[in-house]
């Protein structure tokens, strides 16, 4: 017999509010979108409970784990849901779909509201969202922007989207540039779980039967892997190559990473590169930052370290490199690039 209490995956968006019951700590790792964090244990409580569970006995466990489950419950409803009319819809979910939220779902159901609870919980959800990457990379025609470091491929994507085209910001969700040097400041990435939750929020917004503009990543964006299905797709996809001068690409970089553009701040990120560089041209650099002189400490890292490595990569990892369309274009300023975006949407619509 089936539990009408229970809601599956398809189901999330039909609910007025889902509340993730979970601790904060695995509501920091990952939640469902849109989910808010009502902890019937919070950090804490929870490991005090699992620990009398192991230490003790579990029914010590469960009578110390009702009374702060209870007490929680309580408070959130007090605070946050007191004023809810008797039609609000909400779902809940905790780890597996098992005692947290059936404890929360109850009470909810029990007060008059239509409370359901997710069922298999976040674990089911973390499926749905492995499953469906694989589903959509699969789906989607996507098209690679490739140019060297400095080329201004994140502004072109942004000028794009401005434009009606669908993207893929790969580096605004990893909260990174995608370089050694590509650290945002005041910025944290996200986990790999929630990295992989924002993918598929955006992968799932996509219509199938338009291009994907996305830009030629490695596999790693900082800490974060892009998923296998979503890699393999965009290396099997068509490129487009962004062409623009290497005095262009420094004026561009001192400006879209003045942050970085003081010795101390660039001391250790420059120190990551002797692995590739050598003790002696590291040193050159950490004196050329030391200086102020960061116009050549730009040029030179586009030379030495990003334009050899670019090359030989973009020709290993995307299938269609080398037959791709150049664009040539003078300055990187927003305006140009925006003209650039509309050429190439241009170019695309005539060959539909």
């Amino acid at each position: 017999m089936s539990d009408y209490t229970l809601a599956t995956v398809a189901q999330v968006a039909e609910f007025d509010t889902v509340i993730d019951v979970r601790s904060p700590a695995e509501f920091a790792e990952d939640h469902v979108p849109g989910a808010i964090n009502c902890p019937v244990l919070d950090n804490d409580e929870r490991i005090r409970v699992g620990t009398l569970y192991k230490q003790v006995s579990p029914f010590a466990a469960r009578k110390l784990g009702a009374v702060l489950v209870a007490r929680n419950i309580a408070r959130h409803l007090e605070e946050r849901f007191s004023e809810q009319p008797k039609s609000w819809r909400p779902l809940i979910y905790c780890w597996r779909g098992g005692q947290r939220s059936a404890a929360f779902t109850h009470i909810l159901r029990e007060i008059g509201w239509p409370a359901r609870r997710l069922e298999g919980g976040y674990k089911s959800w973390r499926q749905h969202v492995l499953t469906g990457i694989d589903a959509l990379a699969a789906r989607l025609s996507f098209r690679v922007v490739a140019g060297p470091t400095g080329s201004g491929k994140s502004r072109l994507l942004a000028a794009l989207a401005a434009q009606g085209a669908q993207v893929l910001p790969l580096e605004t969700l990893a909260a990174h540039k995608g370089s050694v040097l590509g650290d945002l400041p005041d910025a944290v990435q996200p986990t790999q779980k929630m990295f992989e939750t924002r993918l598929h929020s955006a992968l799932a917004a996509f219509d199938p039967a338009r291009s994907v503009y996305v830009e030629a990543e490695s596999r790693r964006i900082g800490a974060l892997r892009l998923p296998e299905s979503l890699n393999a797709a965009m290396r099997a996809a068509p490129c487009l190559t962004i062409d623009a001068s290497l005095p262009a690409r420094v004026d561009f970089l001192l400006r879209d990473y003045a942050y970085l553009c003081a010795a101390d701040t660039l001391r250790e990120p420059l120190q990551r590169l002797k692995e590739w560089q050598g003790r002696e041209r590291v040193e050159r650099w950490q004196r050329l930052a030391a200086d102020g002189d960061f116009p050549t400490l730009v040029s030179e890292l586009l030379a030495e370290h990003y334009d050899p490595q670019y090359a030989r990569s973009q020709q290993r990892n995307f299938v269609s490199f080398a037959q791709a369309p150049h664009w040539p274009v003078e300055d990187l300023s927003p305006g140009s690039l925006q003209q650039l975006a509309g050429r190439i949407l241009a170019a695309a619509l005539q060959a539909a």
